[in-house]
């Protein structure tokens, strides 16, 4: 289907007549002959709570676009027109003054502290005023984000919002940060937030650099999100970018430079305690951590040029990043650039903005699993050899055994590496029909291409079957994908005051459509290292027969479509309400369901204006109801679907097998989170206390899921399973937000303490099969859930079943004294049947890898031109299932020696490995997650800062592995880190799991300089 036609507007020619131009011309001279009459105003703004100056506070002309800000010492200058008009100073946390010139060439202002009354907040498809927000929205705006080197925009905010949780096992550089806002909302790919870019609705987060960021502004429940439809069911973060300001011109350099290093290691034994507990002694003594890692060097550099005249302002900014992790080799080369023009016309009430953004990414993931294996590789073993055995290795010491490689020779002899480029750019029109109507046009693209290439050295034991035979010695993959998405939107808003009433209508269009395509190759047999993955068709793989090099590509697409509307009412500045809808359709749905509505409400009282106390400064109550959606995680799934199975040999040769792959379901339809919000905002003892609470409680009804399960369509073709709705989750949670203010003269400390907890639990409605599971007793019989290789294959450690909570961990719960007595392991008859031999009724709950509870702290100090930050994180009640622990503790009679875990906790059981409670460890933490100190001052009568920074400073925990952060997700035990995780999709269903394939948590110290002239 398609609604719009994009290139209708880009096939058009725009040509400037001759008189345009001598209006121009005119318009030019007389502007110039304006100067002459300007006045220059000059003023300094201070605080009213302890008189200091304000340095950054907003100055505009009312009713123009010039504009300019204080500096360090509150000072600013402005050329006001004939000495006359209307000054309107604004600071954040300050409520905005308007001041008369009337011929003053000086003034004195003092701004009164006003946390929330007049600060915007950006919300879908337009601002508001904080004081009149009925649903719950948080803003971090730059000042507050986290400092160091943030190469992923979503770490700014790590902690800033209660009940977003952003988390990310380990420290790796081409790593993404796992985001979750109030728990789980869905099981597909819509498990993050949805990301809104400068109105760009879907944008990737890598287009925008983290310096180039001006605001986040969280949509954390339903009826502040549900404008968003049917991408909005996990909440709505919109990013804003820093704007150029008419009147000003400034440069702007920052740098920054880091050292990273591994903050703990998983413990492992020495080579001495090795040979103690009766590993063979090769005679060295070889730290493999040492041999694979590196103290990480990173610098970042970003310049920014932005100013504007009457009438036109403009930003543009370059960021340079070369980034090097801790994995030799890991690491990446970054370059941001970003453009925004914007100009006002006929007597502004028309306005164009444009802005273009372009990141080029080269990446080197390295072999994450050469830390696996530097865990558990012969601590006395050599580096090289020169032992003819090892000269097929490339000199490098080599075990022939099952699962056992030579770290050194997996980061040496193996390359793995991508190419990534990100294009948006959009184009924005508004024009004031009359006083309070606009109308607003919107159109954006956004393009990204990635490459990818992986070799295997046919000296590589590891992946490159140097111990094979001559022909299928090396292997190498290259792969290709590419993604479009055209956006355009239309909509008019009025917004008008009568009297004591305030409304603001809103009613839109928009559409979007989405293309990707892509293909790749993979196969071994390299007949020479030289020729890397650049050579695939070389590969012997290919001409042997059957083949057995891969190859593929696919195409796929959808659209999407809606209509929305909104309106808010203000009534005395006390009384608020507004409700909207989006009305939308998707592709990707069955036919017998293509469109679905997603209406909210929500009302709130400014209750300080109904009662008289005088510590109350401000007592808002809110409550919302909104209903938001999710659509399916890939395309075409509502219908038949073929693929390939496999080849048969057909007269000497094997043909491709082609065939249905899945069942139809024309009633496949959006999924719906229906949420209820009441929070109350507050300010206390004269703005000295202020923050809020919420509480929420929801639930989402026909979740999609792929199974064969009861209350469904026929199946068509019997056995294969059909994407269906048959899911419903229920979450609850309370969050709270506390902030104050001390200090007095040059002295202030600002702490902020959040709270939120969570609770996501897997119900049943009517409609839905009461027996839905996943399997047998609700395990996920899902290899992405077992350990892996060796031995503990086929083996689910995850269950989800109806009526309980997600995230829980399952294995066998042991009898901790019967098991140290007899040196095995002793299980606990769960089922009682009197079988405790592996007994799978006796597998039951044995932790939860999500949290009860977040807790976090913010804490800015400042003395003169001095300020320290320090910020404090921490996740409370969940389990992490230590795989180190499963695999490398307990060596059964009939394996190899391995390097050992040693803890506290270390107990050399004579048994096989299983899964059970002894290796389920308590994880919750608190970190030290980011301080800053900085000092300000002048150089030649241009701002200067410096700063030291440092991230990851200390966890408190009690849990022994490497990193006690939170496991929202699960790539599987097939996952081998790196850019080759990409060929995998996590699952939500299963957090807690601990991997062998774990990047080390890291501790970094940043140095930064800023200027700006």
């Amino acid at each position: 289907m398609r609604f719009f036609n994009p290139n209708f507007f880009m096939n058009q020619k725009l040509n400037t007549p001759a008189w345009r131009k001598w209006l121009l011309t005119l318009g030019l001279v007389l502007g110039f002959s304006g100067l002459f009459a300007q006045q220059a105003v000059t003023g300094t703004v201070t605080s009213s709570v302890d008189g200091t100056p304000i340095e950054g506070a907003t100055v505009l002309l009312k009713g123009t676009t010039t504009g300019t800000f204080t500096d360090t010492e509150g000072r600013f200058s402005i050329q006001v027109p004939g000495g006359n008009g209307t000054l309107v100073i604004s600071f954040f946390g300050f409520a905005k003054q308007e001041i008369e010139v009337a011929g003053q060439s000086s003034l004195s202002v003092t701004l009164q502290q006003d946390f929330t009354l007049d600060e915007v907040v950006v919300t879908g498809y337009g601002t508001q005023k904080a004081k009149e927000v009925t649903s719950a929205i948080s803003s971090v705006r730059s000042e507050n984000f986290n400092a160091g080197v943030v190469n992923d925009p979503a770490q700014l905010v790590q902690g800033k919002v209660a009940g977003l949780s952003i988390s990310r096992s380990g420290s790796d550089p081409n790593g993404g940060f796992e985001v979750r806002l109030r728990g789980l909302a869905t099981f597909g790919a819509n498990s993050q937030p949805l990301f809104v870019i400068d109105g760009v609705i879907g944008a990737s987060l890598s287009t925008v650099d983290p310096n180039d960021i001006a605001s986040m502004d969280v949509l954390k429940d339903g009826s502040a999100a549900a404008i968003y439809g049917t991408r909005a069911a996990s909440g709505v973060i919109i990013v804003t970018t820093k704007k150029g300001i008419a009147g000003t011109s400034s440069i702007n350099y920052n740098f920054q430079g880091s050292a990273e290093t591994i903050a703990k290691r998983v413990p492992m034994a020495s080579a001495a305690k090795f040979v103690e507990l009766g590993g063979t002694d090769l005679g060295n003594n070889t730290d493999w951590i040492d041999q694979v890692s590196r103290t990480g060097l990173s610098q970042v550099h970003n310049l920014a040029l932005s100013g504007g005249s009457k009438g036109t302002s403009y930003r543009a900014s370059i960021n340079l990043r070369d980034v090097n992790g801790i994995l030799d080799g890991s690491g990446f080369n970054q370059v941001n650039s970003r453009l925004n023009l914007t100009q006002k016309a006929l007597n502004d009430k028309l306005s164009v903005s444009l802005d273009l953004a372009l990141t080029d990414k080269k990446a080197n993931y390295g072999n994450q699993e050469s830390f696996r294996y530097a865990n558990t590789y012969n601590p006395t073993a050599p580096v090289f050899s020169t032992d003819a055995a090892n000269a097929k290795f490339g000199g490098y010491f080599q075990s022939e055994n099952f699962d056992y490689f030579n770290p050194k020779a997996i980061q040496d002899q193996n390359i793995n590496i991508g190419e990534n480029k990100r294009l948006i750019y959009s184009i924005r029109g508004n024009y004031e029909i009359i006083e309070g109507l606009n109308a607003n046009v919107f159109y954006s693209a956004q393009r990204e291409t990635n490459m990818y290439g992986n070799f295997n050295s046919r000296e590589s034991y590891w992946r490159g079957n140097a111990a094979g035979l001559a022909d299928t010695k090396g292997a190498a993959s290259r792969s290709t994908d590419q993604s479009i998405s055209n956006l355009f939107e239309a909509n008019l808003d009025y917004a008008k005051d009568f009297g004591k009433l305030g409304i603001d209508l809103l009613a839109g269009y928009s559409y979007q459509e989405f293309n990707f395509q892509g293909f790749g190759a993979s196969g071994n047999g390299l007949p020479s290292d030289a020729y890397s993955f650049n050579n695939l068709g070389t590969l012997t793989s290919f001409r042997r027969s059957p083949g057995q090099g891969n190859a593929y590509s696919y195409q796929s697409s959808y659209e999407l479509q809606a209509g929305l509307a909104r309106a808010r009412f203000d009534y005395d500045d006390t009384y608020y309400l507004m409700a909207s809808v989006r009305y939308e359709g998707s592709s990707r749905f069955g036919s017998a369901y293509r469109y679905g509505a997603f209406p909210a409400v929500s009302a709130g009282v400014q209750l300080t204006n109904l009662i008289d106390v005088s510590w109350i400064d401000e007592l808002k109550a809110r409550v919302g109801y909104g209903v938001t959606g999710a659509i399916p995680g890939s395309s075409y799934i509502s219908i038949p679907r073929f693929g390939g199975l496999g080849n048969f040999l057909y007269n000497g040769s094997y043909i491709p097998a082609q065939g249905p792959i899945s069942n139809p379901n024309p009633n496949l339809r959006w999924e719906k989170k229906g949420e209820i919000n009441a929070g109350i905002d507050f300010q206390f003892f004269n703005y000295k206390l202020n923050g809020s609470i919420d509480y929420y409680t929801r639930i989402t009804r026909d979740l999609i899921y792929g199974g064969d399960i009861a209350n469904v369509p026929p199946f068509i073709y019997p056995g294969l399973t059909a994407n269906l709705n048959n899911v419903v989750l229920r979450n609850n949670g309370v969050e709270v937000n506390v902030g104050t203010k001390v200090g007095s003269g040059k002295f202030s400390w600002e702490p902020r303490i959040l709270f939120a907890t969570y609770n996501t639990v897997l119900d049943t409605l009517a409609g839905v099969a009461a027996d839905f599971s996943f399997g047998s007793n609700g395990v996920i019989f899902d290899s992405q859930t077992s350990p892996g290789a060796p031995g503990l294959n086929n083996l689910p450690t995850v269950r989800v079943a109806v009526g309980e909570p997600l995230g829980q961990l399952w294995g066998w719960q042991l009898d901790r004294t019967a098991t140290l007595e007899q040196n095995k392991w002793v299980r606990v008859d769960v089922d009682e049947d009197g079988n405790t031999n592996k007994d799978e009724g006796d597998r039951t709950v044995i932790g939860n890898g999500l949290p009860n509870f977040s807790l976090s702290m913010n804490n800015s100090l400042s003395y003169g031109d001095f300020t320290f930050n320090f910020f404090l994180r921490g996740d409370f009640g969940h389990d992490i299932l230590n795989m180190y622990r499963v695999f490398y503790e307990s060596i059964g009679s009939d394996r190899p020696i391995e390097n050992k875990y040693v803890t506290d906790k270390f107990i050399n059981i004579n048994d096989a490995q299983e899964v059970n409670d002894y290796y389920v460890e308590k994880a919750s933490f608190l970190a030290l997650d980011n301080a800053q100190l900085s000092y300000r001052f002048k150089i030649a009568g241009y701002k200067a800062g410096v700063s030291l920074a440092g991230q990851n400073l200390f966890y408190i925990t009690g849990y022994s592995g490497a990193d006690p952060n939170v496991r929202y997700s699960d790539p599987g035990a097939s996952d081998n880190g790196g850019g080759q995780s990409r060929q995998f999709n996590p699952s939500p269903l299963a957090p807690g799991l601990d991997r062998r394939n774990l990047y080390f948590r890291t501790r970094t110290f940043t140095l930064g300089l800023n200027i700006t002239l």
